[in-house]
């Protein structure tokens, strides 16, 4: 069996998430650049999200 690899994606308002290499990204989202295991992407997403505010949301202040 071969494991599944994944990627870490973000959208315009700079919110992440992990999607399955391969499958195509929904609308709005974009590659960021980093792959590898669930357990290596969510640890990534965890190291750079800090903020977990909208893009919108941070600008307003």
């Amino acid at each position: 069996m071969v494991a599944q690899t994944y990627r870490v994606v973000v959208n315009g308002e700079e919110q992440y998430s992990v999607w399955p290499t391969g499958r195509e990204l929904p609308a709005g989202w974009f590659d960021e650049g980093t792959s590898g295991s669930k357990e290596d992407c969510l640890a990534h997403v965890e190291r750079v999200w800090t903020d977990m505010r909208p893009l919108s949301l941070r600008r307003a202040r």
